[in-house]
């Protein structure tokens, strides 16, 4: 569909992408970018949800499009001049290396009237995946979120073959991340920018104004710091089945705290934040063990 035309719950701002899945000889093929995940994985929470995303004109894009409108996410879209962003992912014990093509590298979203219209309606934006070394378009998007503090919640979610400018990325991101409502670190996310840990990352983007952080750090589980103080950490979900591909788990966790948070509000104390990162990781969990990326509901 072109544009949205409702007022949505959450308006997600990022990446779209096709994954091109190799594995043991095998090449499959997903729907897929972290910004698509959380909001498809919050239409299957029942969320009213908008993605802004560049896709091509091309059949990739089609392709996108027909699985958006398959999950009830709108789409408000840029039309890429490069066509579809694609990455080609490896697996490595269930853990995804990614090359990404030209499109993807050169991703780029307008913010026009449709875009600032669906910003300015949503009761949270939600920005994953999203070129934070294009300094004027990081501009362009701050200036189209209105309260950002009060409705903004970022997870940088680098990738390595994406970024042109490292530092230029993580500078970018330090100044989006004090005026957000929450933001969203994984110790991936803390190693390829920082070098460091993530619960290193968390204290520093706290110390620097941050409201609160979630921390995910794989099968270390997940926690939660904010600038009153309160903290809660909890253990991954054990769940039946085996561990198939930990893509999309980040997204699920993040989809999963949004939806938690648009029913009961910001959590207010250790024990609220302690229920929300149970689900969330219990949905992390489920998503870890089908193929793709694709939300997960636990059985």
């Amino acid at each position: 569909m072109a544009e949205a035309t409702v007022k949505r719950d959450v308006v997600v701002v990022g990446d779209a992408l096709i994954d091109e899945l190799h594995r043991d000889g095998r090449v499959d093929e997903f729907v897929g970018g972290a910004a698509l995940n959380v909001a498809v994985g919050l239409a299957t929470l029942g969320v009213s949800t908008t993605l802004i995303a560049m896709v091509g004109d091309d059949a990739d894009g089609a392709t996108i499009r027909a699985f958006l409108d398959d999950h009830g996410v709108d789409l408000v879209p840029t039309i890429g001049p490069n066509g579809s962003s694609r990455g080609v992912s490896d697996r490595k014990d269930g853990e995804p290396t990614y090359v990404f093509n030209a499109a993807a590298q050169a991703r780029r979203i307008e913010f026009g009237p449709a875009e600032r219209a669906a910003l300015a309606d949503a009761r949270l934006v939600v920005v994953s995946c999203f070129p934070f070394d294009d300094v004027e378009q990081s501009r362009e998007l701050m200036d189209a979120v209105p309260e950002p503090r009060e409705r903004l919640v970022v997870d940088p979610n680098p990738r390595s073959s994406m970024m042109h400018d490292t530092e230029r990325f993580r500078e970018t991101f330090e100044r989006i991340a004090p005026r957000a409502l929450l933001l969203k670190v994984g110790d991936d996310d803390s190693e390829l920018l920082y070098g460091t840990g993530v619960d290193a990352l968390r204290d520093r983007l706290l110390r620097d104004g941050a409201r609160a952080v979630i921390a995910t750090a794989g099968s270390q589980g997940a926690g939660v710091s904010t600038a009153d103080g309160v903290s809660a950490s909890v253990p991954i979900a054990t769940l039946p089945g085996t561990v198939i591909d930990t893509m999309g788990a980040g997204d699920a966790t993040l989809a999963s705290v949004i939806a938690s948070i648009l029913e009961h509000g910001v959590p207010a104390d250790s024990a609220d934040w302690t229920t929300v990162l149970d689900r969330a990781m219990l949905i992390a969990a489920a998503t870890c063990r089908s193929e793709g990326a694709l939300l997960r509901l636990p059985e």
